[in-house]
Parts: C-alpha cells; sequence; structure tokens
C-alpha cells in the first residue's frame, strides 16, 4: 500500500458486547479495502476480552483476525490518531453513553452511532421483531406466547436470536438448535440455555450466531416466518414487517433513558406494557404519559406475566434463596424479578442473603452490581463460573432454592438442595387482542 493509499485508510475500533458489534463490523466492515478494523472493546459481559475474531468470520482482509480487548485499553487504540469509535452495544443510559462519547472526543477520536437501518438485512420470509427498551422486560415470554398462537393457526414460525457471542467464535457462524439433546451435548451458557430450552418445548426452531446473513439463509429454510427474538434492548438485525416493542411499567422513566431503548420505543407498531399488576398507577400513568411523547400512534397492549409453580406450597414458611435471570438483574438493573415476586406471593418465612456464601467469581458479580443484596444472579458465561454457581447455593443456609432462570439448575447443577422451579409466561390484559393485531398485519404474508 502506498503512503497517500495508507492516510486514506479509515481506521476503527468498534466498541460491544459480544453481539451487536460483530454484526455491524459484518454489516459495515468486512469487506471495506478502505478500512481497517483495529480492535473490538467488550463490556457487560464477562470473559468476553482477550479473545479474537476469527479470520474465518473477518474475512479475507483480516487473515490473523482480530482482537478483542478491554474498554481500558481506548486510550492506546485512539493514540494512533485519526481513530472512529463505532458504538455497538445495548442497554446504556444516555448519560453513560454520552460518558463514553466524551471520553473517545477527548482523547482526539470521532464517535458514531450507526443507523438502525443500515444493519437491518431483509428477508424473504415475514419478519415480526420482538424487543424492548430495557433488559428484562418480558421478550421472551412474549415470544414464546406468539408461537403458541402461531402453531395453532397452523404457522410454523422459527426464532432468530439475537447474538449471544461467547467464548470460542470459531465454527460458530451459525447454529441451529432444534431439539433438546442438542442443549446438553454443545458448551451453551446459561443465558443460552434459558433463551433455546422453553422455544425447544414448543417444539420451535431456534437460529442463532454471529453471522447474521448466513443466519438469515438458513432460517429462511426452516419455517413460514422469522420471529426475531431481540436481545437487552437492541434494535433488529432483520427489517422487520412488524415490530413490536415491550414497556417496564415497574422502570417507568427507562424507556426514554436508555440506548437504544427510545429508539424502538418510536419506531414500534404495536407497545406491549408487560407487568402491569406489579404496577402502581403512578407507575402506569408515568408510562402512558411516555408513550403519549414519543410515539403517540403506536397501539398500546397491555399483560402480565404470571406465576406458575408446581408446588407452591413448599414455597410458605421457608427460608428461601432467590435466584434470578442474570442479565436483567445485572445491566438490567432490576434488583430482583419472577423469583422475589413468588417467594413473597406464596408465604416464604425469609428471603435468605446470599452474598457471605457467594464463591469465586460470583463475589465479583456483587462487587460490580452493589444493588444486588438479596437474589442470586443465574451467571454461567464459562464452567468455572457455573461451578461458582453451584457452590453458592450449596453453600447457603437455606431450606429451598426458588430459582426464576428458565433452565433446571438442579439438574444442570446436580444440586443437593430442593429447588423449586418459577416459571412465568405472557397473558394478555383483553384476550385475543395481540393474535389479531399479528394477524391483521402479517396475515396475507403468512399465507401466501
Amino acid at each position: 500500500m502506498s503512503e497517500n493509499a495508507a492516510e486514506l485508510t479509515r481506521k476503527i475500533v468498534i466498541m460491544g458486547a459480544g453481539g451487536r458489534d460483530f454484526h455491524n463490523f459484518n454489516c459495515l466492515f468486512r469487506h471495506r479495502s478502505d478500512t481497517r478494523v483495529l480492535a473490538f472493546t467488550a463490556t457487560q459481559i464477562p470473559f468476553q476480552q482477550n479473545r479474537r475474531y476469527p479470520p474465518e468470520l473477518a474475512g479475507g482482509l483480516y487473515p490473523q483476525g482480530i482482537p478483542i480487548v478491554t474498554e481500558e485499553a481506548l486510550p492506546e487504540l485512539l493514540a494512533e490518531g485519526g481513530v472512529e469509535v463505532i458504538f455497538s452495544y445495548s442497554d446504556i443510559s444516555h448519560q453513560q453513553l454520552m460518558t463514553v462519547a466524551s471520553r473517545v472526543l477527548a482523547l482526539g477520536g470521532k464517535f458514531t452511532l450507526p443507523a438502525p437501518d443500515q444493519t437491518m438485512l431483509r428477508s424473504s420470509l415475514p419478519v415480526l421483531s420482538v424487543c424492548a427498551v430495557r433488559t428484562g422486560c418480558g421478550k421472551s415470554p412474549v415470544v414464546r406466547f406468539l408461537c403458541h398462537r402461531l402453531l395453532s393457526r397452523g404457522v410454523h414460525p422459527v426464532v432468530v436470536r439475537h447474538p449471544m457471542a461467547y467464548g470460542d467464535l470459531t465454527g460458530r457462524a451459525v447454529q441451529h438448535i432444534s431439539a433438546t439433546a442438542e442443549t446438553e451435548q454443545e458448551p451453551w451458557t446459561l443465558e443460552e440455555r434459558e433463551e433455546f430450552e422453553p422455544l425447544l418445548k414448543l417444539g420451535v426452531e431456534v437460529f442463532c450466531g454471529v453471522d447474521y446473513q448466513a443466519v438469515l439463509d438458513r432460517a429462511e429454510k426452516a419455517g413460514d416466518m422469522i420471529i426475531w427474538d431481540g436481545g437487552n434492548n437492541d434494535t433488529p438485525f432483520f427489517q422487520p414487517d412488524l415490530e413490536l416493542v415491550l414497556l417496564d411499567p415497574l422502570r417507568a422513566g427507562d424507556e426514554m433513558a436508555y440506548f437504544p431503548g427510545q429508539v424502538n420505543l418510536r419506531r414500534a407498531r404495536i407497545l406491549i406494557v408487560s407487568k402491569v399488576d406489579e404496577a402502581t398507577p403512578e407507575q402506569m400513568e408515568r408510562l402512558r404519559n411516555s408513550i403519549r411523547t414519543f410515539n403517540p400512534n403506536a397501539i398500546t397492549v397491555e399483560g402480565r406475566l404470571e406465576l406458575l409453580l408446581a408446588h407452591p406450597d413448599r414455597v410458605r414458611n421457608k427460608r428461601v434463596l432467590v435466584v434470578e435471570d442474570g442479565p436483567t438483574v445485572t445491566h438490567g438493573g432490576m434488583p430482583s424479578g419472577a423469583g422475589m415476586v413468588a417467594a413473597r406471593r406464596y408465604g416464604a418465612a425469609r428471603v435468605v442473603d446470599p452474598r457471605p456464601a457467594a464463591r469465586g467469581s460470583l463475589r465479583d458479580t456483587y462487587g460490580l452490581w452493589p444493588h444486588l443484596d438479596a437474589v442470586v444472579p443465574a451467571m454461567g458465561y464459562s464452567p468455572q463460573q457455573l461451578d461458582d454457581l453451584r457452590r453458592t447455593l450449596e453453600d447457603t443456609e437455606c431450606d429451598l432454592v426458588l430459582s426464576a432462570t428458565p433452565v433446571n439448575l438442579g439438574r444442570l447443577l446436580c444440586l443437593s438442595r430442593p429447588v423449586e422451579q418459577v416459571r412465568y409466561e405472557f397473558v394478555e390484559g383483553q384476550e385475543g387482542q395481540l393474535d389479531r393485531l399479528v394477524f391483521d398485519a402479517l396475515g396475507k404474508k403468512i399465507n401466501r
């Protein structure tokens, strides 16, 4: 390359969290010979740094792959001069986002937010997207609800999950999960199992991976339509024919204060307000005001998450250890979730403080998220972290583990303690409303 050509090369650092960052690279930069991606930075999810985006995914312009480093490496990366930072992760407050941007600008870099449509792939099948304004609004129960309704009408959906690109990325361009046995054979993280297993029980195939054009090509051959199941509060990777977005009244105000949640709020055709049975009138009114301000033309559907326990009587008067979905109570910011609701509703004598018995990486988790003082986040991003979770649950003095992760922790971790599983399913406030709205919007495309 000549000296002048080198000066014209666009130098990029992609800030991410092991998902959206790789998709943005694949769509925007993988084949750009005038661009050099120096590195990905990683945050939010543990154990994602000090890896490489492998050559098989990075393409011919990157025969050595691309390093994945911590955000602390930004000053060194920007010291080269003329570097553009592409921000590529989700569920960050507007205050935090501008703090990151200010740091980049102060270090001499350029800060860019790609437009959602720049990275939305088009499908030959109808696409229904389910996204949210924050992590933990209840996307997964709504996806299951929609799958059940579609199947009852003879429509065969496939679900494409937002990436959970953890661990070694080699060979993970496309992941197709079609049977429960496959989840037993593969070294899935706990978060991946939480998303896959309930859908597999419905008979719905799940796709995910790292290269979402290749994922889309495979998924289109497997069903009649695609449900995009978003991660955190990210925007869809596929161009949706119908955009559903969930809001959480228990965090009223967050829908306008987090990126890109407000983007989703403004874009949605249907807004789903979940957990209405747990919210106060003041919280509901604040949320409705946000809807009137940011998307008054959207159709609003209200509903709740119904708790389902096989043996609710086992909870009464017991000392319970509550386990909650990890992302919801960590970067989602919730102090607790369905497990705590079940403990209170079914008369637990006491919720045990898990922190004194926290082992290994879980001690670090409590340090990073100090608002977690009453529950165990179901963290399992590596075999060692799964073992840390197992030891924490075994070493905490309690009568019962009340687990609100969709995965059977007793079986997965071979726990000696009794475990009561808390399941939760979406229930509409007006029966049949969401079903009618979806088929009114997509019926002709589904049945063509």
